[in-house]
């Protein structure tokens, strides 16, 4: 099968990964072999690819919002059928008896495994998973159009819960990418006024088309105190910034697996109760409720194409900010 490997970590610019002829992999007990049909593109895998995150091996294959069939079943496997379309996202394997996992944070399991990073990910014609970990996408939504869902849409949701925004209040969104551009959405049904904040003036329109009742930079002063924020850039400068534009007792969520150091900041910025906390992973059920939710609303992810074998371009537009919604590779031939 076709995959694209990273065999050493190196800025994107350099083209760290390559095409490369592998075995197909076989699934073990309670595990299924996907054909993959489409892979989201995410700022996780260019943090993977340029060495910012601690590999536990090399070679790696990338990708984590994955869109395929079940094509083979491993022992004892009956979840799903051959032929049943699903998706598979970060989280790929909770040890399900740590102490996070029995109070039902698998999120911050001390053995969990990820998608792309402990094992092999999407960048590939196929992939094992335990079946328990594969989630059913909703029949209203195409496969590219499901990918971005898989990761920055489950991230997003949970980063929203995290954040407590309640249905009404003011929301702050820092970044405007492929997780911000559907978090939105859901804060527009839940009747939130969004201000976004993000440099690029295209990811202004675009947050402006999708619901934002104000957009500028995260310099700009807001028209009126936020009750709520999450920040998607991996920027730690952005931080103080985000907790000054916040209400007493607001709550801003740091939702990056990956961030700049935080600048010291003065302790009015943290003061009359504000909250920073970041957000860690999801669970399953983080994912099967914001599933069923996205196909209710329905969400529309805006999208943009690549083939496999382009999967470096994609990571460098990605990181020069250039792809408006989610960048997504398409593998099935």
């Amino acid at each position: 099968m076709r995959a694209m490997r990273l065999n050493e970590t190196k800025p994107v610019s350099e083209a760290p990964l390559t095409l490369v002829e592998t075995a197909v992999p076989e699934p073990g007990p309670g595990q299924i072999r996907l054909h993959v049909h489409v892979c989201g593109v995410c700022h996780t895998d260019l943090h993977t690819v340029e060495g910012d995150l601690d590999l536990p091996h090399l070679p790696l294959t990338p990708g984590h919002q994955i869109v395929g069939t079940v094509e083979k079943l491993g022992p004892g496997s009956q979840r799903y059928q051959v032929g049943d379309r699903v998706g598979v996202a970060w989280l790929y394997w909770a040890c399900g008896e740590c102490e996070f996992c029995t109070e039902d944070r698998e999120n911050l399991c001390v053995r969990a495994k990820f998608t792309g990073l402990q094992a092999d990910g999407g960048y590939a014609d196929y992939l094992v998973v335990d079946e328990e970990f594969a989630f059913a996408i909703p029949g209203v939504f195409c496969d590219e159009h499901a990918a971005p869902l898989l990761c920055a849409g489950i991230i997003g949701y949970r980063a929203l819960r995290l954040s407590g925004i309640q249905p009404g209040q003011r929301l702050g969104l820092y970044g405007f990418g492929g997780s911000a551009h559907l978090a939105i959405q859901v804060a527009c049904h839940w009747d939130c006024e969004v201000y976004v904040f993000t440099r690029s003036e295209a990811h202004r329109r675009h947050a402006r088309e999708l619901g934002a009742v104000w957009a500028g930079d995260a310099r700009d002063a807001t028209p009126r105190p936020l009750h709520a924020s999450v920040t998607f850039a991996p920027a730690g400068w952005i931080i103080p910034l985000a907790l000054g534009h916040l209400r007493p007792g607001g709550t801003l969520a740091v939702n990056a697996i990956h961030t700049s150091p935080i600048p010291e900041m003065p302790y009015e910025r943290i003061y009359h109760e504000r909250v920073l906390r970041s957000v860690t992973n999801f669970t399953r059920a983080d994912a099967e409720e914001f599933l069923q939710l996205a196909g209710e609303i329905p969400i529309r992810s805006d999208i943009e194409l690549f083939d496999l074998t382009e999967a470096n371009t994609a990571l460098q537009r990605l990181k020069a900010s250039e792809v408006n919604g989610t960048a997504v590779l398409q593998i099935a031939r």
